[in-house]
């Protein structure tokens, strides 16, 4: 597997972060951030230098990646729309939500159109539980949606960057 480039800007802005925070395995969550930033999502090479620079156990590095949405383990689109599925936002109507997504923009969730223009993801819960059914795009949250609601606000978020979706 290859490994990343120690004179790549990112790697090293990379490594002033953990270094800043004397290479501790508190800083896991901050360093995630950057690489994240600064690679636009954590692959394997990235995620195995940090596990060595932090000497952390593989398993634990991974498993905070996983755990919180705003980590990506591939590459996302230049647009993203999450849907949460929490209780609420599942009883609500989130997987309607998705199935409409996926019907109008042939996109299903945790994937990416095959242009890059969107991402359509899910998260477990935002905490918005009195706005339910919920979804946010490019990071802004859309509350109370319906399949309509969604699909259209989807359109114009992409209309407004001056793109379509293939």
């Amino acid at each position: 597997m290859p490994e990343l480039d120690p004179n790549d800007k990112r790697y090293k802005l990379l490594e002033a972060v953990m270094r800043r925070h004397g290479y501790q395995s508190n800083a896991l969550i901050e360093v995630l951030h950057t690489a994240q930033q600064s690679y636009g999502f954590l692959d394997a090479a990235v995620l195995r230098m940090i596990t060595r620079q932090l000497k952390m156990p593989a398993s634990k590095v991974y498993g905070v990646a996983t755990f919180y949405n705003l980590f990506s383990l591939k590459p996302q689109g230049e647009h993203i729309c999450v849907v949460c599925t929490g209780t609420a936002c599942y009883i609500k109507g989130a997987a309607a939500l998705l199935r409409s997504l996926e019907e109008e923009f042939g996109v299903g969730a945790g994937k990416t159109t095959p242009d890059h223009k969107l991402s359509v993801l899910q998260a477990r819960c935002f905490g918005s539980c009195a706005s339910a059914p919920a979804a946010t795009l490019d990071g802004r949250l859309a509350a109370n949606q319906t399949p309509q609601t969604l699909t259209d606000a989807v359109h114009e978020m992409l209309e407004a960057a001056g793109e379509k979706v293939a």
